[in-house]
C-alpha cells in the first residue's frame, strides 16, 4: 500500500495537466517525489467557464489516467485549480481581545473567524482565507503570535471568493471522472507556490503566468501575497493575431506560433522564410519569419504593458526587488524573456517547478506544469498541517470500482 499520495489537477483552457506525487522528507518541511504526470487536450471550456461538462470530464479522466499509469498507483482525490475573471481577492482585518495574559490558539481561531466574517452575495463562496500576518498590541510582522503577551490581537487575512457555479462545475466534472476534489486552489497562488522561492517573496516578486486565454498575476512582498489578478488574454490572443496577419486558418496559425514563433523580432534573420498555405487549396507560399515575430512581439508588448500598468496601479511595481517570473505554456516562445526584460526594465527569469521536488521532477520542469505541480505541493503542505488530504492505493482502487459501476449502469 502506498500512503500519502497527492495529486494536482490543472484544468487549463488548452490543456489539462495532472501531477501525482508522494510526500517525502520531514513533515515540517515536506517535499514531493514526483511519480507520474499526464496531460490531455481540454474540451468543453470557453475562457474559464464550462460549456460542456462531458468534454471536461473526459479531459480530466484522460490526464489523470495517464499520470496514474506512469506512477503505477491510483488516487481517489485531487487538488484542483480554479481561475477566471469571476474570482475576487481582497485583504480583511480581524481584531479580538486576548482572553488570557498571552495569546492562545483559541485567540488565533477567534480572530480568524472575525476576519472571515464578510458579507458575500448569494451567488459567491469563499475558497481561501489565508493568514498574512498578525499584530499584537500594534506590533506588526508577526508570523505566529501564540505565547506572546498582550491585550489586543489583529490578523490580516487574504480572502478569495468565486462564483458558486464556477466551482460547482469543476467539482462535478472531477466527480464524474471518478475522483473527489480535496480542495479548490486559486491558480495564481498554486503557480507561485511552484516557481517562486521564499527569498523572492520576501524581497518582492511578481509571477506572471500566461495561459491560453488568461494571464494570472501574483505579486509578493515581505513574504506575503500583496496582489492577485486574472487578466482576460493569453496565448490564444497571439494565435488570433496570426490568423488575421497571415490570412491562415486557426490550426495553421497555431502551428506557426509553436514552430516558428519568436517574441523578439531582433533575434530573427530577416532573410529567413517559412512555408505557409496559400489562398488556393494545396498552394504554398513563402512567409518571412520576421513577419511572424513582429505580429507576436507587438501583441506581447501590449500584454506586458497591461501587466505593468496593473502592478503599478496596485502599488507593488516599485517593490519587486526580485523582478518578474514568467511561467505558463505561452512563455515557451523563444525570445520572450528578452522582450520582457526590455519592457519591465527589471530582472526577468523563466519559472519552472523545481524547489521541493524529487523523483521524476524533470517531467514537470516546464512552464506549462507550474500550476499542476504547485497544486500537488499545496496538497503536501496541507497534509503536513492537518494530516489529511492524501490518497492511499487502496482507497483509489475502490473509487475506480465505483466509477466503473457507474459507467455500466
Amino acid at each position: 500500500m502506498r500512503a500519502n499520495l497527492i495529486a494536482g489537477l490543472d484544468i487549463g483552457t488548452a490543456n489539462t495537466c495532472a501531477v501525482i506525487g508522494e510526500i517525502s522528507g520531514d513533515l515540517r518541511r515536506p517535499g514531493l517525489t514526483i511519480l507520474g504526470v499526464g496531460q490531455a487536450r481540454t474540451g468543453g471550456l470557453r475562457g474559464d467557464m464550462v460549456t460542456n461538462i462531458d468534454e471536461i470530464t473526459e479531459s480530466v479522466r484522460s490526464s489523470m489516467k495517464e499520470a496514474e499509469l506512469m506512477a503505477g498507483v491510483s488516487v481517489d482525490r485531487v487538488y484542483a485549480g480554479i481561475g477566471g475573471d469571476h474570482v475576487r481577492a481582497s485583504n480583511s482585518m480581524g481584531v479580538v481581545a486576548i482572553s488570557e495574559d498571552e495569546v492562545t490558539s483559541d485567540d488565533v481561531d477567534r480572530v480568524h473567524v472575525v476576519a472571515r466574517a464578510v458579507a458575500l452575495p448569494p451567488d459567491r463562496e469563499m475558497i481561501h482565507a489565508i493568514p498574512q500576518e498578525y499584530r499584537v498590541d500594534n506590533q506588526r510582522g508577526i508570523k505566529d503570535p501564540v505565547g506572546m503577551a498582550g491585550v489586543r490581537l489583529e490578523a490580516e487575512v487574504f480572502l478569495v471568493t468565486c462564483q458558486i457555479t464556477g466551482s460547482a462545475n469543476i467539482t462535478k466534472a472531477v466527480n464524474r471522472a471518478g475522483y473527489r476534489v480535496q480542495e479548490l486552489v486559486l491558480e495564481p497562488l498554486a503557480g507561485g507556490h511552484a516557481v517562486l522561492t521564499e527569498d523572492e517573496k520576501e524581497v518582492g516578486v511578481a509571477m506572471v503566468e500566461i495561459g491560453a486565454t488568461t494571464t494570472d498575476i501574483a505579486a509578493y512582498y515581505e513574504g506575503k501575497v500583496q496582489h492577485v489578478s486574472i487578466l482576460p488574454f493569453g496565448g490564444a490572443t497571439l494565435t488570433a493575431d496570426l490568423v488575421r496577419g497571415l490570412s491562415v486558418p486557426y490550426a495553421e496559425a497555431t502551428r506557426a506560433k509553436e514552430q516558428y514563433g519568436m517574441a523578439f523580432a531582433q533575434l530573427v534573420d530577416p532573410r529567413e522564410t517559412v512555408e505557409m498555405p496559400g489562398p488556393s487549396p494545396g498552394q504554398m507560399r513563402a512567409v518571412a519569419r520576421e513577419l511572424i515575430a513582429h505580429i507576436i512581439e507587438q501583441r506581447l508588448d501590449e500584454m506586458f504593458g497591461i501587466v505593468q500598468q496593473e502592478l503599478e496601479e496596485q502599488g507593488v511595481l516599485d517593490k519587486l526587488g526580485a523582478g518578474i517570473v514568467l511561467t505558463g505554456g505561452t512563455v515557451a516562445i523563444p525570445g520572450i524573456i528578452e522582450l520582457a526584460q526590455q519592457i519591465f526594465a527589471s530582472p526577468v527569469r523563466l519559472g519552472v517547478p523545481a524547489e521541493g521536488l524529487g523523483g521524476l521532477a524533470d517531467s514537470v520542469r516546464r512552464p506549462r506544469f507550474a500550476v499542476a505541480a504547485g497544486l500537488a505541493l499545496w496538497g503536501a503542505d496541507r497534509f503536513a498541517e492537518t494530516g489529511r488530504g492524501a490518497s492511499t492505493l487502496t482507497s483509489g482502487v475502490f473509487t475506480k470500482l465505483g466509477t466503473w459501476l457507474k459507467e455500466f449502469f
